[in-house]
């Protein structure tokens, strides 16, 4: 499975960015992980096909995870950024139990 995301780049503190990841066919879960300089990677938000939905408590009530199957995309809207949310932001899928990694777009808030 290929992994094509983009929509990071640099937002004020308050700000909002969209993120896209399109995978080269139909996965099982898709979401977005996040590692910021010196800290482990977390899991952001990731969704079902049958659209049930994760979020790390930390971006609860801001960031918003769809997909659309039909395009095989998975989408993370991220308002209300702070600069706590800056990291490299990694797309996820996961077909038969197996996960596949896009490369990483890097997110940063910052005044």
């Amino acid at each position: 499975v290929q992994l094509q995301a983009s929509g990071g780049g640099l937002v004020q503190p308050g700000g909002s960015l969209r993120l896209s990841c399109a995978a080269s066919r139909s996965v099982d879960i898709m979401g977005w992980w996040r590692q910021a300089p010196g800290k482990q990677r977390e899991l952001v938000a990731r969704i079902s096909r049958f659209g049930n939905m994760n979020y790390v408590d930390s971006v609860k009530g801001r960031f918003t995870i769809s997909r659309d199957n039909a395009k095989n995309t998975v989408y993370l809207q991220m308002d209300s950024l702070k600069p706590e949310d800056t990291a490299v932001y990694y797309c996820n899928v996961v077909v038969a139990a197996l996960d596949y990694w896009g490369k990483g777009t890097q997110v940063t808030v910052s005044s």
